[in-house]
């Protein structure tokens, strides 16, 4: 079987590298995932710092957060949204979702 591996978007500060999450337009967590580098490329820009997980593995980086949504390929980054007394952060879009391993996928 091959495996799979997600592109994962992440945060590089000196010598520590965290995962960049998201948010549904319900305003909840998420995590993304990408294809193919270039998909990632094109929709966060070149500059953007990606690991290569599998499924598995992002999960397991995310639960402890309390973050059980992934979405893998999204087509739509909003611009960061300022609400009153905080700042947003960039929101990939809604869309159909189905089960998977106990958690929700979000496949775009």
């Amino acid at each position: 079987m091959a495996r799979v591996v997600w592109h994962v978007p992440v945060t590089v500060t000196g010598r520590t590298t965290s995962l960049r999450l998201f948010r549904l337009r319900d305003g909840r967590r998420c995590a993304v995932g990408f294809s193919s580098a270039g998909a990632l490329a094109e929709l966060l820009g070149p500059e953007q710092a990606a690991v290569e997980l599998g499924e598995p593995a992002l999960r397991a980086l995310t639960a402890p957060l309390g973050v059980d949504e992934l979405v893998l390929d999204p087509r739509l980054v909003a611009s960061p949204v300022n609400a009153p007394g905080g700042t947003g952060a960039a929101r990939p879009a809604g869309g159909h979702s189905a089960a998977c391993s106990g958690s929700r996928l979000q496949h775009r």
